[in-house]
């Protein structure tokens, strides 16, 4: 048999002469396959020997026949569930390469100090002199990514992400309008053609149109193009620095002077902040606007549509139209505060994703200014030795030093695409890396390692990115068709988007239709 230890406590196969991994895990039956006539988890006293049902609930209301679900021991619900989590992938027990991402290790100090009843069972409507302490860590927090990011003030108020753009956006459009008619007619926001999709999404939901601005050979914003399009109709420029190639914008000065010298403002999408975090300031570089994905710099759990923080940034020209309430501090103390003259309001329901927030200000906690850097050098450390390693099968786009990811390529795999390729990871134990993104890339595989993990796992990866392409190479068809050990294999995922089937239905019912 021809295996690879790639975890510490599993050998998974890597060959096809491999028979055990033609079988794989067993799909877990639904609840509903499980289910045994009779059976139950917990038994109630019989009502019927008081009072008949219909003098509890009116006839009206009564269903004809029992609803058909599933009968099952507590013993069936739980190592059912048990099961399932055992199968799940996740940053605590795999390594997760997925590019843009920063999947990187969740310290659980930050989850027990986020557990402390004066924090969980806060209530939205208290008080502010009864939650003193958490508005101060909200206060604080704020000043520190002022600081971190080199911008004036922040409102911690967005979800997310795209959360935060749009928030951007909005603050830009805000303070336009009040420049008056010359400038609120500024209708056009310039994006580069690697940027995230959500930067044009987020745009365009503002009101703006979109203008593509091309990248140049060395994957970078293609500044002639930019001026081009650089007019007195642009409202805002939007950049992603590290861009979504893992590179640096050298030039990104250049270009904050001539999109100001235009009367624009510049907006940076700090999604890739954790390449930056105590080397540089977004704030020293020219940007009026910035957005933390602190789920991912700043070690949130994340993934399955949250729980997530975008929180916002701008310079001193932009603090009359952040969102309210914002925190404030006076001589009693601490407490939230509506202005409302200017600000675009409130952008979410009560203040912010607090538990997210709280994680974010422990984790900065506990590193001082100088492991901060230290973090984001090992993040740009490890995805130069993954992309340096890989060089010979999977070649970078741009072949130059990157920051924290990279954006790698088949090569000379013949049929065998990138999508095989992310398949096969996992049954090495990998997660999959992002793929296909950023569009520009054709079959890109973009890689981001995170500074957490250690170069025993970047070597085991390296080590079965080596030996999926000597598969490729010398059976094809068996890539083609991985994975071979997950309890699901290859979906059609044409067919999966096209009919989207949502709804286990039991057998008979299938027939019957």
């Amino acid at each position: 048999m021809s295996s690879l230890n790639l975890q510490e406590s599993k050998t998974v196969p890597v060959s096809s002469n491999d028979h055990s991994s033609d079988i794989g895990q067993e799909a877990e039956p639904f609840l509903y396959e499980r289910s045994t006539p009779g059976r139950r988890a917990i038994r109630f006293p019989s009502w019927k020997k008081r009072r008949p049902i219909s003098g509890w609930i009116p006839d009206s209301f009564l269903r004809k026949k029992a609803p058909p679900l599933p009968e099952l021991s507590e013993l069936d619900v739980v190592r059912h569930f048990t099961l399932l989590s055992q199968r799940n992938y996740s940053v605590d027990t795999h390594f997760y390469p997925l590019g843009s991402c920063t999947m990187k290790y969740n310290p659980k100090a930050n989850d027990r100090l986020c557990a402390l009843p004066a924090f969980a069972k806060a209530h939205p409507f208290q008080p502010d002199k009864t939650i003193q302490g958490l508005l101060e860590i909200l206060y604080d927090l704020e000043r520190m990514l002022s600081e971190i990011c080199g911008m004036d003030s922040f409102t911690l108020q967005p979800a997310a992400g795209a959360h935060g753009e749009l928030t951007g956006i909005l603050i830009a459009k805000a303070y336009l309008h009040s420049k008056g008619p010359e400038f609120s007619r500024r209708n056009k926001v310039l994006i580069p053609d690697s940027a995230h999709g959500t930067n044009p999404a987020s745009a365009a939901l503002c009101g703006f149109d979109v203008v593509t601005v091309k990248s140049n050979e060395r994957g970078r914003v293609d500044l002639e193009d930019l001026k081009k399009h650089l007019g007195s109709d642009t409202a805002l420029v939007m950049i992603t620095v590290p861009n979504t190639l893992g590179l640096f914008e050298d030039r990104v000065q250049e270009i904050a002077e001539e999109v100001h010298r235009q009367g624009a403002l510049l907006y940076m999408d700090g999604a890739n902040l954790n390449a930056l975090v105590g080397l540089l300031r977004p704030g020293d570089l020219g940007f009026d606007i910035v957005h933390v994905n602190v789920h991912k710099t700043f070690s949130i759990p994340h993934g399955g549509g949250g729980p997530g923080g975008g929180p916002v940034g701008v310079k001193k020209h932009l603090i009359p139209f952040l969102p309210e309430p914002r925190v404030v501090k006076t001589k009693q103390g601490y407490k939230l505060e509506e202005d409302g003259r200017h600000s675009v309001g409130r952008l979410r329901a009560f203040f912010g994703n607090t538990g997210a927030l709280i994680r974010a200000y422990t984790y900065l906690k506990l590193y001082g200014a100088e492991e901060l850097r230290d973090i984001s050098e090992m993040a740009i450390l490890h995805a130069n030795y993954l992309r340096v390693l890989l060089k010979e099968n999977f070649p970078a786009y741009v072949d130059q030093s990157c920051m924290h990811e990279c954006v790698l390529q088949p090569a000379g795999l013949g049929e065998v695409k990138t999508l095989d390729v992310a398949k096969r990871l996992l049954d090495f134990g990998f997660y999959a890396p992002t793929v296909y993104f950023p569009l520009i890339v054709p079959e890109a595989l973009m890689i981001e390692p995170t500074e957490t993990e250690s170069k025993q796992t970047l070597d085991r990866f390296v080590e079965a990115m080596r030996r999926i392409a000597q598969e490729a190479k010398e059976k094809p068809d068996w890539v083609k068709q991985a994975p071979h050990t997950t309890p699901v294999r290859r979906l059609d995922e044409v067919r999966a988007a096209r009919f989207p089937n949502l709804r286990w239905k039991p057998n008979k019912e299938m027939r019957d239709e």
